[in-house]
């Protein structure tokens, strides 16, 4: 992500007078939790623009409240030849925000693209032998075995999401920010009237048709629009955004802070509501390529040390109903999850025994450079807990506390910390990321290919791919238990708890969906 620079906090600020201008029932005024820094969904992790995208663009499946995936731009599909041929048929009234139709041929060069990136679509592609557009309407993936979950896979929500957008766009270069923001969802994206680091702008897509069944839960089921417009004020100050939302210059405040939440709460006019019962997870990344995080007997002895119920204690208080302090490797909603071998992280902490642990690897006293995001309170505190931890279990550590686009930046480096590396850093994850091993990255093994901290470790990868193949739930739920034993074994991350954020509207604001935040079925009274 960009980083943020007090100009833009100011030019935000500046800029709510003439955001404010467009009023009414039908305009609906939103502060983002982060700055929505880059609009590519095909480019970053954020979840910012993840939300961004998902009113922008259409994918193929949505999601239920229950995480399944449920036809949405496809009418239905058809399963072939003991479930390695798959054919997808576009629904009837799909069109671009240009006007064009959507056709098959865009939906295989998008998934083509987000297979490239995301671990998810990277294990559908590696199943699949052809992947065409039979027709203008028909999508045709023949699979080298089957992939039972290509539904589950084709309407991932969290991030990395396979939204479809036009050929012509997602064929540009890999790697390369799409010159258009073009698709085909609820929502045009109106780039004219856009502020980077201030505000973005969406108006309703009047050729948008909703499909004409199911519920309206998630990212599944018909999207009505309700709203003109519905405009995103970046106001990175929480006490401008707390002041803002209680004068009604905005009606909704996407994360609101732990500290305001009570103050918000007394205010009779507003909702506060959890949004996603997956809630955010917590985590210490390790650098692999370097020391001193490079032996696994250090790695192993910081489990012993982190304390999951301070960190949480750190992000959001100790209300108990906020966060869970047992967090294994999988998601405490998903039946992935796991109490196997967890006393790793729940046993009594001794940071003395870590210590000790820690010399007798042969730690030498390298300078350990942990990086955090001063502009996202939850990874700020969670890091600072970190930081404290390693501290008195002995290390040298340096604390580097950034902005969220400069760590993100940062951790990209694979270079030693006197070329401007890094040691770990802690980060926040939707558990809906941690549902199970498709898209959880952190459990990845496959080293320079691997997200940043590039672990190898090829039985967490055998063990995910057995996952993919498994023939049942129960075979998934035995497979999961191994990875989540070998996570601890080898420690590719420490997981540091699961927390709930609320989020603050208007009671004017009627419709508002579980999930992420999401614009459409939403009234304003």
């Amino acid at each position: 992500m960009r980083r943020r620079t007090v100009l833009g906090a100011a030019v935000g600020i500046a800029a709510m007078p003439a955001i404010t201008r467009a009023q009414g029932s039908r305009v609906l005024r939103y502060a983002p939790g982060s700055d929505l820094a880059i609009l590519d969904p095909t480019l970053t992790a954020a979840y910012v623009t993840r939300n961004h995208a998902l009113m922008v663009f259409d994918t193929l499946y949505g999601q239920d409240n229950s995480y399944a995936p449920q036809p949405q731009m496809v009418a239905g599909h058809v399963v072939e030849d003991d479930g390695r041929r798959w054919t997808l048929t576009l629904r009837d009234g799909l069109r671009f925000h240009d006007g064009e139709a959507v056709l098959a041929r865009d939906a295989v060069a998008s998934i083509r693209r987000w297979g490239r990136i995301d671990a998810f679509g990277q294990a559908l592609m590696a199943a699949t032998d052809e992947l065409s557009a039979s027709d203008d309407r028909r999508i045709l993936f023949r699979l080298k075995r089957p992939f039972p979950l290509l539904p589950n896979a084709l309407s991932k929500v969290a991030v990395f999401c396979p939204v479809v957008m036009p050929a012509r766009l997602a064929e540009s270069e890999p790697g390369r920010p799409i010159s258009e923001m073009i698709g085909s969802g609820p929502f045009r994206f109106l780039a004219d009237e856009r502020v980077p680091g201030s505000r973005n702008v969406y108006e309703k897509f009047t050729g948008y048709v909703p499909r004409p069944d199911g519920v309206t839960e998630f990212t599944a089921g018909p999207k009505h629009v309700h709203l003109d417009r519905v405009e995103w004020m970046t106001m990175p100050d929480s006490a401008t955004a707390a002041s803002a939302l209680r004068r009604g210059e905005i009606d909704w405040w996407e994360n609101p802070t732990v500290d305001l939440v009570p103050m918000l709460r007394r205010q009779r006019s507003l909702t506060l509501r959890v949004l996603d019962p997956a809630g955010s997870a917590a985590t210490l990344r390790f650098n692999f390529l370097h020391p001193p995080f490079d032996k696994p007997e250090i790695r192993r002895a910081l489990l012993h040390a982190i304390d999951q119920t301070a960190c949480m204690n750190a992000v959001v208080g100790d209300e108990p109903s906020l966060f869970n302090a047992r967090l294994g490797v999988f998601s405490p909603l998903s039946p992935m999850a796991s109490d196997a071998g967890l006393e790793v992280l729940t046993a009594p902490r001794d940071p003395g025994r870590t210590r000790r642990e820690i010399a007798a690897a042969g730690y030498n006293g390298e300078r350990v450079v942990l990086i955090g995001a001063s502009d996202i309170p939850a990874i700020n505190a969670v890091t600072e807990v970190v930081a404290d931890t390693m501290k008195r279990c002995g290390l040298n550590v340096d604390l580097v506390m950034t902005d969220w686009g400069a760590a993100v930046t940062r951790r990209l480096n694979r270079g030693p910390v006197a070329q401007g590396g890094w040691s770990a850093f802690c980060g926040t994850w939707s558990g809906q990321d941690f549902l199970n091993p498709a898209g959880h990255l952190p459990i990845r093994g496959n080293g320079q290919a691997s997200w940043s901290g590039w672990p190898e470790n090829p039985r967490l990868e055998a063990l995910r791919n057995a996952w993919f193949e498994a023939p049942d739930l129960a075979e998934q739920q035995r497979l999961c238990r191994e990875i989540q034993e070998e996570v601890w074994r080898f420690v590719t991350y420490v997981p540091l708890g699961q927390f709930v954020q609320h989020t603050a509207f208007h009671n004017s604001i009627t419709g508002v969906l579980q999930g992420h935040p999401a614009f459409h079925n939403i009234r304003k009274g």
